[in-house]
């Protein structure tokens, strides 16, 4: 590939189509997130046991690192999850000074109830659109996915 200035037209053009995408991800998961409020929890608490969830078990501190917040608050965040039943502590199998975050099978029903609600929103503002539009989706979902495994 050749090096492509900042002032270069496919320069332009990726910044407006980032622009748009950026806007209307933050549009859709605002929407979306509506559905959580079902679950009874926090934004933040949610988030926190989604982490636990799909890449735990985990320390807090790298709990913490993942949420981009200080550890005293992901003590108070999982002392509220763990209080609902959602997360549990334990031992860390490989260094006897380390604590775990695991989820409990409460949490992980929580949390794939809420996806199931969240996509079955998705789905049927879906279902009205045309099969062309659906199939952009379905490319620009490959295209989105890719790009969010690329770091």
């Amino acid at each position: 590939m050749g090096d492509r200035g900042a002032s270069s037209p496919d320069s332009a053009r990726a910044n407006r189509a980032a622009e748009r995408l950026h806007s209307a991800a933050i549009h859709l998961l605002r929407r979306l997130r509506r559905e959580d409020d079902a679950s009874g929890l926090t934004a933040p608490r949610l988030s926190a046991l989604s982490v636990v969830v799909f890449g735990g078990p985990l320390t807090l501190g790298a709990l913490a690192a993942a949420e981009q917040v200080r550890p005293p608050t992901m003590t108070r965040t999982i002392a509220a999850l763990e209080k609902a039943g959602l997360v549990a502590r334990e031992a860390s199998p490989t260094d006897g000074r380390a604590v775990l975050i695991r989820a409990t099978p409460a949490g992980r029903r929580l949390l794939e109830e809420g996806r199931a609600r969240r996509t079955s929103a998705l789905t049927r503002q879906l279902a009205d659109l045309p099969a062309h539009d659906l199939a952009t989706l379905e490319r620009a979902a490959d295209i989105l996915d890719r790009l969010a495994r690329d770091r």
